[in-house]
C-alpha cells in the first residue's frame, strides 16, 4: 500500500510481482460507484492498521523518522529493519 506520493514505482514493484495498492482519489469529479466505494471502505480499514505497525516500528529508537544514524551502522540498517519487524510480529496482536 503506497500514498499518492510514491509516483513510479509501479514497474519496479511489478517486476517483483508485488500489487501496489493506492487509495482512491478523492478529488475525482465523476461519481464512484458501489463497487468503488466498498473497495475504498476496505483500503481505508487497512490503512489503519498499517499506520498501527508503522508506529510500533516508529518506537525503536534508531528508526525513527529524525533519529541520526553512525555512517558505520548504515550498513546494517537493512538487518536493523528486519529485526525490529520480527521483533513486532511476535509482540501481541495490533487487532483485539
Amino acid at each position: 500500500m503506497a500514498d499518492r506520493g510514491f509516483k513510479h514505482i509501479d514497474e519496479v514493484l511489478a517486476s517483483k510481482n508485488v500489487v501496489l495498492v493506492r487509495p482512491p482519489s478523492v478529488s475525482s469529479k465523476t461519481k464512484s460507484t458501489k463497487a468503488e466505494v466498498k473497495e475504498a471502505k476496505r483500503i481505508a480499514s487497512l490503512r489503519i492498521h498499517i499506520e498501527r505497525v508503522i508506529s510500533r516500528i516508529r518506537e525503536f529508537k534508531i528508526l525513527n523518522p529524525h533519529a541520526c544514524v553512525h555512517n558505520k551502522l548504515i550498513t546494517y540498517l537493512d538487518n536493523i529493519c528486519i529485526i525490529a519487524c520480527g521483533i513486532i510480529n511476535i509482540q501481541n496482536f495490533l487487532i483485539n
